[in-house]
């Protein structure tokens, strides 16, 4: 837990890691509040007629424990994979606790994925119980041939060909489950990432994950909990951005989760989800956030309660930033991390640690630099690559049976993390890009999110992408996808203005010589444009 400090070397210098020698998810996030107050509410989950169920911690420990009990005796143990097919719903987080509880492993699965990326994940897992909904059910019957592994299907909608009924197992458990008795250091939780590049990768952890966010969840959310906070997110459970910045430190910490179904974001309907549910602490994606921007006068219109909003995951960008100090009143704290080790670099607007453009400083506990190929540290002003020093408790385990990658992934101590960037005389750090994504044009190194940032500050563009495309003469020119804001049509005249625009206010060499419009722009599960798509199309 971090101590509130008025400055951020104060928040530094207080800060010393207590993790315990047993330590279970399961455990914390509902028995350890349910033994003390039953009755606090810990999800609050908006259903489709508008109405809020509330539900307490003492039914999540309970639910969480006959789970268990029930998916024991159906032969799953400790150390055995579990997928979560589910949407934000309170069956989720039952699902993962009783998970955690038998010791075993669960993999969070988005119902956004086709049947192949389905079937990789659960193949490679090798998981041996997939507890979805309905929905899930049909992506799983879309595959042509499960894997022989996958012993035990278990519908939230009740039972349907050789899926079991979800209640049915929450009947028949014990309440008197005794959950695995775990270190902080027995593998928990795998994530598959997100896969912009090549086949995605399933980043092991240990139960001190959790404990790893904590800091950086407080110091984004300038020193949760507070009286009265309630978080939210649209981000998709199955996302270690939706599930370890939001739903689990939620639980851990006893502040309510706001839990929605969204068949696709709406920013019209994220406004009125925070109006109705007086949500105080937000993480929004920058594409989300961006989206947002579009609605006239949100402030005037919708009835907010936020005290804090975050955001990360690609770059925000200093038009989003200054639109939200606007439209918004407060400040979005940007943050920075990656599924294999999340949420080590924030801000903090309270205290002073905010800079448009930058993605915070170092959170308290973690060691962040700029490197070199060679693995040295980098001055000040220098681009090389963000790299997390080990040990680190938020620091993934290993990757799923892929010894290689899992040692590439190191140079000494440091864990590359694969995206550029650089620091500042401040300690403040700046994305550039990806390793794959930084274009290379006349002999300049360009960070596409610098030009996507200018091209949403022309009154047109409502999203934007910018690639490298091959070129003979400069290596590669910038190329960019945009998506119109409603009421502008595509154009010759529309596409030089736009490029004249980047030209006068970054540079001659950072300007897009090529544009192509787009209805949409194609977005992995977590809200990041698939560059790697974009790139193959130029």
């Amino acid at each position: 837990m971090l101590q509130r400090a008025q400055t951020y070397s104060d928040l530094v210098s207080g800060f010393r890691w207590r993790i315990p020698e047993r330590f279970n998810i399961g455990v914390a996030t509902t028995d350890a509040w349910a033994t003390k107050a039953p009755d606090r509410v810990a999800i609050l989950n908006r259903l489709a007629d508008g109405g809020v169920e509330q539900v307490t911690y003492g039914e999540l420990a309970n639910r969480s424990s006959r789970l268990a009990s029930s998916l024991a005796a159906a032969g799953i143990a400790a150390g055995d994979r579990v997928a979560i097919l589910l949407p934000q719903c309170p069956q989720t987080p039952i699902s993962h606790a009783a998970v955690y509880k038998l010791g075993a492993i669960a993999v969070p699965l988005a119902l956004l994925f086709g049947p192949d990326a389905l079937a990789y994940r659960l193949e490679n897992s090798g998981a041996k119980c997939v507890i979805t909904c309905a929905q899930g059910l049909e992506r799983l019957r879309e595959i042509e041939t499960l894997p022989d592994g996958l012993k035990l299907i278990v519908s939230t909608d009740g039972a349907s060909g050789r899926a079991v009924a979800f209640d049915d197992l929450i009947t028949k458990g014990s309440e008197n489950f005794t959950p695995a008795d775990t270190g902080p250091d027995d593998p928990a939780l795998m994530i598959y990432t997100s896969g912009t590049t090549g086949q995605a990768k399933g980043a092991l952890h240990g139960h001190r994950v959790l404990l790893g966010h904590i800091p950086g969840v407080q110091m984004t959310h300038e020193f949760l909990p507070q009286e009265g906070d309630i978080l939210w997110t649209p981000a998709d459970w199955a996302w270690a951005g939706g599930l370890l910045n939001i739903l689990l430190p939620g639980l851990l910490l006893g502040v309510p989760v706001v839990a929605a179904r969204w068949e696709k974001f709406d920013p019209e309907a994220a406004f009125a989800l925070m109006e109705q549910m007086r949500v105080r602490n937000a993480f929004i994606p920058p594409t989300a956030l961006k989206m947002m921007r579009a609605v006239e006068n949100p402030s005037a219109r919708y009835k907010l309660n936020l005290r804090t909003v975050g955001s990360g995951g690609e770059s925000l960008g200093r038009e989003t930033y200054d639109w939200a100090r606007a439209e918004l009143g407060l400040t979005i704290n940007e943050f920075y991390g990656q599924t294999e080790c999340n949420l080590v670099l924030s801000s903090c607007a309270e205290i002073g640690v905010s800079r448009s453009g930058a993605i915070g400083k170092t959170v308290p506990g973690h060691e962040v630099a700029i490197v070199g190929a060679d693995g040295d540290v980098l001055p000040a002003g220098k681009t090389g690559q963000i790299a997390v020093r080990r040990p680190d408790p938020v620091m993934f385990l290993q990757y799923w049976d892929n010894p290689e990658a899992t040692e590439a992934k190191f140079i000494g101590d440091w864990m590359l993390t694969g995206d550029q960037g650089m620091s500042d005389d401040d300690g403040y750090i700046f994305f550039v890009g990806r390793d794959d994504d930084v274009i290379t044009s006349s002999g300049y190194r360009i960070g596409p999110g610098e030009v996507e940032d200018c091209l949403l500050t022309h009154p047109a563009v409502a999203l934007a992408a910018a690639v490298g495309k091959p070129d003979p003469v400069r290596t590669e020119i910038v190329k960019a996808f945009i998506v119109l804001k409603p009421g502008h049509k595509p154009s010759d005249e529309l596409a030089s203005e736009i490029q004249a625009w980047v030209r006068q206010r970054l540079a001659a060499h950072e300007y897009p010589r090529e544009i192509t419009f787009r209805n949409a722009l194609p977005l992995t599960t977590t809200g990041k444009v698939i560059r790697r798509l974009l790139r193959e199309e130029a």
